[in-house]
């Protein structure tokens, strides 16, 4: 029996081609590694009356995982190449159990936001050695769709988390709901332990710090790549700022949705779900600069909607943000990619810091305008960084590294 590059026998059931495993499982992991993110979003409103705190308090809580996301993604981007991929991501899946299950029970907002910190740096640490892993044991031929299946795999995390945190809390309660998601990474560990046994594992080498200061700041003096991490930044800002603070929105007149309803909200992620993948075939076609244009374009679009006192055009509004910045960031991630110089893992590593660090920004900035000027400012704010994320994008075009033409790469996860 043929053995594929990504995944091990144990790993793959009978009656199911190599391929379909392989899709199933990269898409699972992706899944179990990323649930946590989004997932208390779902439950803002019942943990902002159970600490008894204000909506920028809470959400600035709830989204300080993306702080322990930036600093993991920094410290993969300097020293990911010398790490063992598999026994990384397995180790950063149990790990993440930990604060995941202590949220259970974290007495007070400080405990509750270092424990989200410490998420965050799990997740990432998780996240980023998986792409790494699959770049380097998915041959030309599969690593197009094993990357295609890691994205599918996060947007569904967006999706399926936060209907099961708002599940779960309707039915459970609070506590019980943070230790359903520990079981979900402690499931991913296990997938990952069993499913990736097969692969060829990585050389340690020696950390050589001054070498992977260089390449930082190779990939810093590009103007390129700077315009890449710009347009992250904007982008988990102002998703963030549409997601997080919705929420209590919605709970309130003259929407007055239950738990159980604001859960079902987040179904406005599934056609996020089939455009994401749509980028690898449409930058090819309009170039990346156009093809982030439309991406943005889309979500800009839907703000507008998101202040109508109506349930139908919120719920249409969130579904042009979300697909539009989704697709956006499958655009920016294959340009980074393109227009890096040179080890292409530590440009994604600054990449996903500048990411996650709008995302923690967003939740303080936005936060703010929510508790003081209402939610028609903090749209507006949302729609600023829309715009500036396109005027960074002037800057994609069709040149690599070195600043020669290039064809347009598939975007990854």
């Amino acid at each position: 029996m043929t053995t594929s590059p990504a995944l091990g026998p144990a790993a793959r059931p009978a009656g199911l081609s190599p391929q379909r495993v392989r899709t199933l499982l990269i898409g699972l992991i992706a899944f179990l590694t990323l649930a946590d993110l989004f997932a208390a979003q779902a439950i803002l409103p019942a943990l902002a009356r159970a600490y008894a705190v204000t909506p920028a308090a809470m959400g600035f809580a709830v989204n300080a995982s993306t702080l322990g996301m930036a600093a993991a993604s920094l410290g993969v981007a300097l020293a990911g190449r010398y790490l063992d991929r598999r026994r990384g991501i397995v180790a950063s899946l149990v790990l993440l159990t930990l604060p995941t299950a202590l949220l259970s029970v974290a007495p007070d907002l400080t405990a509750f936001t270092l424990l989200r910190v410490a998420q965050g740096v799990c997740m990432a640490s998780a996240f980023t050695l998986t792409l790494a892993y699959l770049g380097e044991h998915c041959g030309p031929s599969v690593a197009a769709s094993a990357f295609a299946a890691y994205v599918t795999g996060n947007v569904a995390s967006n999706l399926v988390g936060r209907l099961l945190a708002a599940g779960a809390a309707d039915q459970l309660g609070l506590g019980p709901t943070f230790l359903v998601l520990a079981g979900l990474n402690l499931a991913g560990a296990g997938l990952v332990a069993v499913g990736l046994t097969h692969a060829t594992a990585l050389v340690p080498m020696p950390l050589e710090r001054r070498a992977a200061l260089t390449t930082l700041k190779r990939h810093l003096v590009n103007g390129r790549v700077r315009a890449a991490l710009a347009v992250g930044f904007c982008i988990l800002f102002a998703f963030i700022g549409a997601f997080t603070f919705v929420n209590f929105v919605l709970a309130r007149a003259p929407f007055g949705l239950d738990q159980g309803a604001l859960g079902l909200v987040y179904l406005v992620f599934l056609p996020a779900m089939a455009t994401t993948p749509l980028a690898g075939r449409i930058v090819p076609r309009l170039g990346a600069r156009r093809s982030l244009w439309l991406g943005l374009g889309v979500a800009a679009a839907g703000l507008p909607l998101l202040l109508v006192p109506s349930l139908a055009p919120v719920l249409a509004g969130l579904t042009l943000v979300a697909a539009g910045t989704f697709f956006a960031q499958a655009v920016a991630t294959s340009f980074v990619g393109q227009a890096a110089d040179g080890d292409r893992g530590a440009a994604s590593g600054l990449y996903l810091a500048a990411y996650f660090g709008g995302g923690l920004l967003g939740s303080l900035v936005l936060g703010a305008a929510f508790d003081r000027l209402g939610w028609p400012a903090c749209v507006a704010v949302i729609g600023a960084a829309l715009a500036a994320a396109a005027l960074c994008g002037a800057r994609f075009d069709g040149r690599d590294g070195a600043g020669r033409v290039t064809a347009a790469r598939p975007a990854p996860a």
